[in-house]
């Protein structure tokens, strides 16, 4: 089952949330907790709040624990300028240079991790045959 949350019109750019995205994914949900407590970016606190917001619909949509969710995507895409618009501000020989107010969209999916089930080796079975 999997779990999706959104952040939108985040204030910072998608090039400097994405290395903070790409460090949790494929995480299970605590390490990625863990993790990013100690990242020192901006994007960090507003991933940390978009995975515990999405542990907190698991459990109450689905009954599933964090211990059994993982990171299944972490993405940052562009938003729109600030104001929707750019601005400018003087460049040098009377040049205007603009300033974008640049945004952008934060989305975490969690998914729950599934147990592998356990392979039937053929030496277990002809060791039963003998016995």
């Amino acid at each position: 089952m999997e779990f999706k949350v959104i952040l939108r019109y985040a204030p910072m750019s998608a090039s400097k949330a994405r290395p903070v995205a790409d460090l949790v994914r494929g995480l299970p949900a605590t390490a990625a907790l863990e993790t990013l407590e100690f990242v020192p970016r901006r994007a960090a606190p507003m991933l940390k709040k978009l995975i515990r917001s999405a542990i907190a619909n698991a459990g109450q949509v689905g009954g599933v624990e964090a211990s059994q969710l993982r990171v299944k995507d972490a993405v940052a895409d562009s938003g729109p300028l600030k104001q929707g618009r750019l601005r400018w501000r003087p460049g040098p020989r009377g040049r205007a240079c603009p300033i974008r107010k640049r945004s952008c969209h934060l989305t975490v999916i969690l998914e729950t991790a599934e147990v592998p089930a356990r392979k039937r080796t053929r030496r277990g079975a002809a060791a039963k045959k003998e016995a």
